[in-house]
């Protein structure tokens, strides 16, 4: 990066996708559709071809959950080589979150390569990842045979337990279910339970951001003090200009979001999915020419409306 303001790099880049929806293999192994008409496999791949492309170096790449739609093995199997090789590539860490279409023990085997329990009521999927000294826990939020989202004592006291020391550059903490309000009715019902209760657990502690998906649209806010980050997802989104009342999934608006870390704030920043003509723009040969310059004189070029000088002549060095 090069610093022509007066913000140095990141500290951590982050990428933050959620709601793959993954489905598993049709009967002659190949790739199922959402609702017989939504190419999941392909919006992550461009999803993850952009971020490549782009040149940034994510230290992890968080999914928020609903990783699969049914919590189909050969689902899972195919989210994990589509986005391990890219991860390796770009020498990020993975972080897996559950989310309602998931599955404990699905998720447990199929994803961390756990070896499956017999419980009845198999543990939450909860794991902390310290990325350079930044701290994200994953958080389970899930209700077993359910898709509202709640949290149980236990949960909070393990919480509370690992946020008691704090992380050297602080801590996201990553679930499905976001705790703010939603303008859609529907997905109202299928909200996280008991925020006041986890309300008391992270505020004033070292926790700097919350990730989360399941709206299948992206939205900011705050809880606790804290701000809020939620992904579209990459599968299918939200139209929050249908009529009232109405819930309309479509097929459009995927995007993910990529986090900058500061030592004093987080940017969140959302990346439409999908290649778009370039309209405008300045060339890596513009940018260079730019960073040798004196920062008085960048700004007489780019800054002074008055200026006369054009992009050719600054790219051909005609000044």
């Amino acid at each position: 990066m090069i610093q022509f303001g007066q913000y140095p790099a990141p500290t951590h880049v982050i990428a933050h996708l959620s709601d793959t929806h993954f489905l598993g293999a049709d009967e002659r192994g190949g790739e199922r559709a959402l609702y017989g008409q939504i190419d999941t496999h392909r919006n992550l791949r461009r999803a993850l071809e952009q971020l490549e492309r782009s040149g940034t170096t994510p230290a992890a790449i968080v999914f928020t959950g609903d990783l699969t739609d049914l919590a189909e093995e050969d689902a899972y199997r195919a989210l994990r080589q589509i986005v391990e090789p890219a991860a390796a590539r770009m020498g990020s860490t993975v972080v897996w979150v559950m989310g309602n279409h998931d599955e404990r023990q699905r998720f447990a085997k199929d994803l961390y390569d756990e070896r499956p329990t017999e419980d009845a009521s198999p543990r939450p999927q909860n794991r902390v990842h310290d990325i350079d000294g930044l701290r994200i826990i994953a958080f389970d939020s899930t209700v077993p045979g359910y898709h509202h989202g709640d949290i149980t004592v236990e949960q909070r006291e393990w919480l509370a337990s690992e946020l008691s020391t704090a992380a050297p550059h602080g801590t996201l903490l990553a679930l499905h279910h976001p705790p703010i309000p939603t303008p859609i009715d529907l997905m109202a019902l299928l909200e996280l339970r008991g925020q006041p209760a986890l309300a008391e657990v992270i505020r004033g502690t070292d926790v700097r951001g919350i990730l989360a998906g399941h709206l299948h649209y992206a939205t900011h806010s705050t809880f606790a003090g804290i701000p809020v980050s939620v992904a579209a997802a990459t599968c299918y989104t939200m139209d929050l200009s249908a009529p009232a009342h109405a819930l309309s999934g479509i097929d459009g608006g995927q995007s993910f979001n990529l986090l900058q870390v500061y030592d004093e704030q987080i940017v969140h920043s959302v990346v439409p999915i999908g290649e778009h003509a370039q309209v405008s723009g300045f060339s890596s040969g513009f940018v260079e020419r730019m960073a040798a310059l004196s920062p008085d004189r960048r700004l007489d070029i780019f800054s002074n409306k008055s200026s006369t000088v054009s992009i050719a002549d600054v790219e051909e060095g005609r000044f």
